[in-house]
C-alpha cells in the first residue's frame, strides 16, 4: 500500500516522478532530520494559518478559540511568498485554518498559488482538511498537493456529530451531519483513488482509546495511505475535556499494533514515552514501535523545525497549540531571524534535548507541562 500513489499509477493526483516518495524512510517534516544534517535545530518547515473560518466546531480542536465568523484582511501574498525565498533551508509547508478550503477565494488565491510555488522549487506540503465539502474545491487543488491531511476520529455518523459539532452553540441536525460524515469518507475515497496521498490523523482521547481498531479500519477502507496517531493534550479551546492516563494511552496503542494493517504506513507523534524512561513497560512499546515494519515515531515539528505564520497579522509562532505568545512578525523580520531568536529563549533551552541513540527530540511543551513539569530531560540518557 505505501508508495501506491507515485506517478507511474498515472493516477491525476500522482505526485511528480522526480519527488522523492513520502514513506517512512523519507518524511521531511520530522525535526530529527534537520537536526542530523545541520548540528542544530534549522528551520525547514513553515505552517501558515490561512483562515479562521470552520463549519465545524470539534470539541478537541487545539485552536477553537480563534475561529470566528468573519474574516480580517489577509496579508499580501506576495509577501509571503518573499519570505518563503528566504528561508535557507525550507523543505515543507504546512496550511491549516480553521477549514483552510472553507472559502473559494481562499483556494483559488491563496491556496493553489501557495501549492504551485512549493512544487516549482521541490517544496513538499501539507493541507490540514476536513474534506468535508463539495469535492470540487479538492480537485482544484489535489494535483498541487503532496499530503491532503484529515482528521479522523469517528466510528460512525452519531461520534461525528458529538465529536465535530459540540461547540457550535446551536443545535446542527444528525441528518445534516450525516450527509457531511458521507461525503467526508467519499471525498477521501476519491482523492486516494485518485493518487493523492491522503494521511488520516486520529487522537488517543477519552472517546477514542478504546476504539481504535474500528477507527482504524474506515481509515484503511477510506483508501488512506497513512494513519496518525496522536495523544489528545488539553490545551485552550479543549482544555476542559477528560484526560486518560498515560497508561491508558499505551494500552490504545499496544491494541492498535496488534491489529493494524501491516502494509499501511502508521506515524505516531507527540507520545509521552522516552527511552530514558525508568518504565520498563514504556520502553518496551519503545522498543516494539521501533521494530514494527511501516511504523515510525515522529518527532514533534513545532519549534524545532517549523514555525507558524498567521497570513492575517503576520505574528510567527513556535507552536499553534500552547500558550506561548508570538515570537516575531513577518512583517519586518526574516522568518530564519525569529527561529533563531526562540532557540535562544529559556524555555526552549529547557526543552533542547537531543539524544541520538534514540533518535529523540524529547517532549514538546504541552507534554511537559502535562506530566514532566520537574523533570530535566537535558540530564537524562536513553535506557538502550
Amino acid at each position: 500500500m505505501i508508495g501506491s500513489t507515485d506517478a507511474a499509477s498515472g493516477a491525476p493526483f500522482a505526485p511528480p516522478a522526480g519527488l522523492t516518495p513520502l514513506s517512512p524512510a523519507y518524511d521531511p517534516w520530522d525535526p530529527i532530520r534537520s537536526l542530523q544534517a545541520y548540528g542544530k535545530h534549522t528551520l525547514t518547515s513553515v505552517e501558515f494559518t490561512v483562515t479562521h473560518l470552520c463549519n465545524m466546531r470539534c470539541e478537541h480542536c487545539a485552536v477553537g478559540d480563534s475561529l470566528t465568523m468573519t474574516e480580517a484582511p489577509m496579508l499580501p501574498l506576495d509577501l509571503m511568498l518573499r519570505r518563503l525565498d528566504e528561508v535557507e533551508h525550507l523543505e515543507t509547508i504546512s496550511l491549516t485554518g480553521g477549514e483552510p478550503t472553507y472559502s473559494m477565494d481562499t483556494v483559488k488565491q491563496v491556496l493553489i498559488p501557495l501549492l504551485k510555488y512549493a512544487r516549482s522549487r521541490g517544496i513538499r506540503t501539507q493541507l490540514n482538511s476536513n474534506v468535508t465539502l463539495d469535492y470540487g474545491r479538492y480537485e482544484l487543488i489535489a494535483p498541487h498537493l503532496d499530503v491532503m491531511h484529515i482528521s479522523f476520529n469517528y466510528t460512525e455518523a452519531d461520534d461525528f456529530h458529538r465529536v465535530g459539532f459540540a461547540r457550535t452553540g446551536r443545535e446542527i441536525g444528525r441528518s445534516t451531519t450525516g450527509r457531511m460524515y458521507e461525503r467526508m469518507m467519499d471525498n477521501a475515497r476519491r482523492l486516494a483513488a485518485g493518487g493523492l496521498f491522503v494521511s488520516a490523523e486520529s487522537m488517543i482521547n477519552y472517546r477514542t482509546y478504546t476504539k481504535m481498531k474500528e477507527i482504524h479500519r474506515l481509515i484503511e477502507q477510506m483508501g488512506c495511505v497513512r494513519h496518525e496517531v496522536h495523544p489528545m493534550y488539553p490545551s485552550s479551546f479543549a482544555s476542559g475535556l477528560p484526560v486518560i492516563t498515560k497508561l491508558q494511552m499505551l494500552e490504545a496503542v499496544e491494541a492498535l499494533l496488534d491489529v493494524r494493517r501491516r502494509d499501511m504506513w502508521m506515524l505516531f507523534g507527540t507520545l509521552p514515552f522516552y527511552a530514558c524512561s525508568d518504565d520498563d513497560r514504556e520502553r518496551g512499546l519503545l522498543r516494539r514501535l521501533a521494530a514494527e515494519p511501516n511504523v515510525t515515531v515522529r518527532n514533534d515539528p513545532d519549534g524545532r523545525n517549523r514555525v507558524n505564520v498567521n497570513l492575517f497579522s503576520g505574528d510567527v509562532y513556535v507552536t499553534d497549540f500552547a500558550s506561548v505568545p508570538p515570537f516575531g512578525n513577518v512583517k519586518t523580520e526574516l522568518l530564519d531571524d525569529v527561529f533563531a531568536r526562540w532557540q535562544e529563549h529559556p524555555m526552549q533551552r529547557s526543552l533542547n534535548c537531543h539524544c541520538p541513540a534514540a533518535g529523540c527530540c524529547g517532549p514538546n511543551l504541552l507534554v511537559t507541562d502535562m506530566y514532566y513539569r520537574d523533570v530535566d530531560f537535558t540530564s537524562r540518557s536513553a535506557a538502550i
